[in-house]
């Protein structure tokens, strides 16, 4: 799933040990454009903080993953980033050059009649 949005926050990185060593986690709030614009809080664990580089103001196209999980009878759900692209980066677009599998795209203009062959 993709979210696509403005950075309105950033929260202190949190660091802590677990049994399979030490781990850094980063959260960070994304606001959602629409008519009624709604904030996300997302996660991003250890190395993806770096790549990602997050400035308040960014806008970023998050990959997500959402997880819920349970500890004593309650629940809990994280929205987790796997992949965070910011907007205007050389790899927020994808290329379909070199990619014959998809059909060209055909344009037409407004002066185009409308008939439909049926």
């Amino acid at each position: 799933m993709e979210l696509t949005g403005t950075v309105i926050a950033l929260l202190p990185e949190v660091t802590g040990q677990g049994k399979n060593g030490t781990w850094r986690k980063q959260e960070f709030i994304l606001e959602i454009p629409s008519q009624y614009p709604k904030k996300v809080c997302i996660s991003l664990w250890g190395d993806k903080i770096d790549q990602a580089g997050l400035q308040v103001n960014d806008s970023v196209t998050a990959s997500i993953d959402v997880e819920s999980r349970e500890y004593n009878s309650r629940w809990y759900t994280e929205v987790k980033a796997w992949k965070v692209d910011k907007a205007g980066s050389s790899n927020s677009a994808p290329s379909n050059q070199g990619n014959s599998s998809l059909p060209p795209v055909t344009t037409f203009s407004e002066d185009e009649s409308d008939d439909l062959p049926f």
